[in-house]
């Protein structure tokens, strides 16, 4: 769920104070209000979870004093100052301060309801952002986002695990949807280097010039960052696309590498997303560079090979969209997770959040099936069905999990109300959930 979003107002005049607070609170924003910056900062942290108000004319800690305060706390703070008739030097200087934009007195109400709802947007932005950030560098919760129990899944996480701790350059392969980035995050997370450096370069998002430039430089004295391969030193630098890389552009990667010696002071971990048919990030790279990069190797597996996996996946996906939406998540029925684990995915963990979402959003329509989804995004698939069969007792046993697994988590773990509903003894329910890996700790709020 989006976080709710606040407004610290913070004037020295009350009825100001009183007026703004009322017009954003009858626009539905969570409002606090402050008499003097002096107060406001003893509130306002780096992590605070909206944007500022503030007058520039007070006693005591002027607004500009203020500003300076918060933009050396959190620079990435939106701080709407609020500027005297025709003041518009501080204004301009306000702005080069930090500050988000400025209201000028007189001010049209509307004009500040527009001012916040843009700043809240680019606030809610940067938290969740830095949220994003926090948790992939915990080795512990980025692992919990490798779901999965299917043996390509257990070994995925194994090589993760080893290969974290190595020191080698990593190559990252697989189709595409699979989550190689992820994976990538995780090898850092798991590392020497997590507390280091993460620098994410997608190849085929910038022209040869701008990567050029974006990879090693040289930076323009108005550029605010380095280039990425300083700005990776001592940690790791991830490049997506690698294969998009031309020729010069390989050669100067190959360069940087070979100056680094060994072991490597920064470490390079390059994704492939070749969807060619027939082609390799082998093929696409000069030899010297491919076996520097590829000395370390994971393949992520596609999701037709993980099984009931796909099933889990699926439930924790709905859940969260139903969360989302405000609804309930469907329920999947016997030959709907029969479809499920038969479809080819094409599109990978990519392709089944998708069919996650609409399947919530159909669901609260009261219309619509997973298979109507599933033949929407294949229509030359009849039916819709991989290449491999697979026993019918497969197909049971993994129904069977997902059912059980599904009843306990919406009864918070209540075994009685489980064995209720599924018309099962206690023993029975134990013994299933033995045979598939659940646990009623797993469940409980």
């Amino acid at each position: 769920m989006a976080q709710a979003m606040k407004i610290a107002i913070v004037d020295d005049e009350q009825d100001m104070r009183q007026s703004i607070s009322q017009w954003l609170a009858l626009s539905g924003y969570d409002t606090e209000t402050f008499s003097s910056a002096e107060e406001a900062l003893k509130v306002l942290g780096p992590d605070y979870p909206g944007i500022v108000i503030s007058d520039i004319k007070m006693p005591g800690m002027d607004g500009m004093q203020f500003l300076k305060k918060l933009m050396g706390s959190d620079s990435a703070l939106p701080v709407i100052m609020i500027t005297g008739h025709g003041d518009v030097p501080m204004a301009v200087e306000a702005m080069r301060v930090g500050a988000f934009d400025f209201l000028e007195k007189p001010f049209n109400p509307d004009r500040m309801s527009e001012l916040a709802k843009r700043a809240t947007g680019a606030r809610r932005l940067t938290l969740d952002n830095r949220a994003l950030r926090r948790e992939l560098s915990d080795g512990g919760q980025i692992m919990k986002k490798l779901i999965g129990q299917s043996p390509v899944m257990e070994r995925l996480r194994e090589d993760i695990l080893d290969l974290g701790q190595a020191d080698g350059h990593v190559l990252i392969d697989g189709e595409t949807g699979t989550g190689k980035t992820l994976v990538a995050h995780a090898l850092h997370a798991v590392g020497s280097r997590a507390g280091k450096k993460f620098v994410l370069i997608s190849c085929a998002a910038l022209e040869e010039e701008a990567l050029a430039k974006r990879l090693f430089g040289p930076m323009l004295p108005e550029d605010s960052m380095l280039p990425a391969v300083e700005e990776a030193r001592g940690g790791t630098l991830v490049l997506e696309d690698i294969d998009a890389l031309s020729e010069t552009l390989q050669a100067k990667l190959l360069s940087v590498i070979n100056e680094q010696g060994t072991p490597a002071e920064t470490r390079i971990i390059a994704i492939s997303n070749l969807q060619e048919a027939g082609k390799t990030c082998e093929d696409a790279l000069r030899p010297d560079l491919f076996y520097r990069l590829a000395a370390l190797r994971i393949t992520v597996p596609p999701l037709r090979q993980r099984g009931e996996d796909i099933l889990t996946l699926f439930t924790r996906l709905s859940e969260q969209f139903s969360e989302e939406y405000g609804c309930d998540a469907p329920q999947v029925s016997a030959q709907e997770a029969a479809q499920l684990l038969q479809a080819p995915w094409p599109g990978n963990v990519r392709q089944l959040i998708n069919i996650a979402e609409r399947a919530v959003l159909q669901s609260r329509r009261g219309s619509g099936t997973i298979a109507s989804l599933l033949m929407s995004d294949h229509e030359e698939m009849q039916p819709v069905m991989t290449t491999e069969g697979k026993p019918l007792k497969e197909y049971v046993e993994a129904f069977e999990r997902m059912l059980i697994d599904n009843t306990m988590r919406r009864h918070k773990g209540s075994i009685a109300s489980v064995m209720d509903e599924l018309c099962l003894p206690r023993r029975t329910l134990n013994e299933k959930m033995a045979k598939y890996g659940l646990q009623r700790s797993d469940y409980l709020s």
